[in-house]
């Protein structure tokens, strides 16, 4: 792993290619737990004007995905733009937190310098007859800027937000520069279908020929335990799977939560296994200051505890990560979605794994919630389908649910598509 936070996986070879790329790594510019894991990119939005939203199936709407193979021109362009802007000054600070909809503040100016300067409001927005007063339109920006970099849309400038307009000009440009060459690289292989994982903005992004089907809220890796750089394909899919503990988290999670309390692993329905014989043990029978866990397998059974609740998303991988849901969704509302120890956990799931069967032998969204209802043990692999687009044919497994219309015409916006990695 290089530190970069890129979280990729993709193929040329078949037409279900999974790339989630990342911005820069959310330890780059860290100080803190306050830290909100940001990148800069002006408005998206989709030709109809609709703002990007957060966990929401897009299909229909043809807004262009975080990343497609004109992302290097529009990066060039980015960069330009925010050299252009570093040059003439950058953008203010602000100072004053918690500007809303209707105050009244000399900050509210320099919100709207600060807007402007990036895109997010037009320049007549600074002559209006009350340029103090926090406008309609100030809030929109204002959520849009959110949106943009995996805030809670509230409109209202709070700790995290602020933090994340005063990340100056000049470090925007430099995350752009040094993340040029991988994302020419990255562009360069992307196939028809693809998944963009954004980890400094946790969300993720299901891609049909460069139109977005559905964007979801994720959570990553802890800044300490930041998710892995790598690229791969999806393989299969788990439903109610068993969880076992890769060894880092037995060692730094649940072996201090057995010291505390013995019954927590009884609690959590965590068995232990030893490896060698395969057999069962009790967890308290052992010296666990002396004996390596490593000789043990720490498996949770499914159910509602499950810490991949009900599927797991396998691809070929170094690190043991991979994309999965999660009991504690409550935390995709939250802003600062830092706090798995790698792997990726994805808000609305079943929208993503229907998106990635696509009917393939029946699967559907109704038959994935029952099987999540039944808690029904099922390990599924995800077929292959040969890449024979070049004639202009459609994958023929793919519903038309599933494809972007031949109308869509897709309007690429620089700054969001050259969002990307500071190594």
């Amino acid at each position: 792993m290089d530190g970069s936070g890129i979280f990729a996986t993709m193929t040329r070879t078949i037409a279900l290619a999974l790339f989630l790329s990342a911005g820069f790594a959310a330890s780059a510019f860290a100080q803190s737990n306050d830290y909100t894991g940001s990148i800069s990119s002006l408005t998206r939005q989709a030709p109809g004007g609709k703002l990007a939203t957060q966990t929401e199936v897009l299909a229909g709407e043809a807004q262009a995905a975080l990343l497609t193979p004109s992302s290097p021109q529009a990066m060039d362009a980015a960069i330009a733009m925010y050299d252009h802007i570093t040059r003439n000054g950058g953008w203010p600070m602000i100072s004053e937190r918690n500007l809303e909809k209707g105050g009244v503040s000399g900050q509210v100016v320099t919100l709207r310098q600060r807007l402007v300067a990036e895109g997010y409001l037009l320049p007549k927005s600074l002559d209006v007859d009350k340029p103090d007063r926090f406008s309609a339109d100030m809030r929109d920006a204002v959520k849009a800027f959110q949106s943009n970099h995996g805030l809670a849309t509230t409109g209202k400038v709070d700790d995290r937000t602020l933090a994340e307009l005063n990340i100056p000009a000049g470090a925007r440009l430099r995350q752009l520069q040094v993340n040029q060459p991988r994302i020419a690289t990255y562009a360069a292989k992307l196939g028809p279908r693809y998944i963009l994982v954004n980890i400094p903005s946790a969300q993720l992004e299901a891609v049909n020929f460069g139109v977005v089907y559905s964007r979801h809220n994720i959570v990553a890796g802890k800044i300490d335990r930041p998710s892995p750089v790598l690229m791969s394909r999806i393989s299969d899919i788990n439903f109610n799977p068993y969880w076992t503990a890769p060894d880092s988290i037995v060692q730094r999670d649940l072996l201090p939560k057995l010291a505390k309390d013995p019954d927590a692993l009884d609690k959590m329905r965590v068995r232990v296994i030893e490896k060698s014989t395969g057999q069962e043990i009790d967890p308290l029978d052992i010296d666990w200051a002396t004996t390596p866990s490593n000789l043990f397998l720490f498996r949770q059974d499914p159910g509602e505890q499950n810490a991949m609740a009900t599927v797991k998303i396998n691809f070929p991988n170094n690190y043991s990560v991979y994309l999965h849901d999660t009991p504690t969704r409550e935390l995709f509302g939250q802003n600062a979605r830092y706090l798995s120890s790698g792997c990726i956990r994805v808000d609305r799931v079943d929208v993503l794994v229907d998106w990635i069967l696509s009917g393939q032998d029946g699967f559907d969204t109704s038959m994935i919630e029952t099987i999540a209802h039944t808690g029904e043990r099922l390990d599924k692999p995800v077929k292959n389908v040969s890449d024979g687009l070049g004639d202009g044919r459609r994958p023929h497994s793919l519903p038309s649910r599933h494809l972007p219309s031949r109308r869509h015409r897709i309007r690429h916006r620089p700054a969001a598509a050259a969002r990307g990695v500071l190594g």
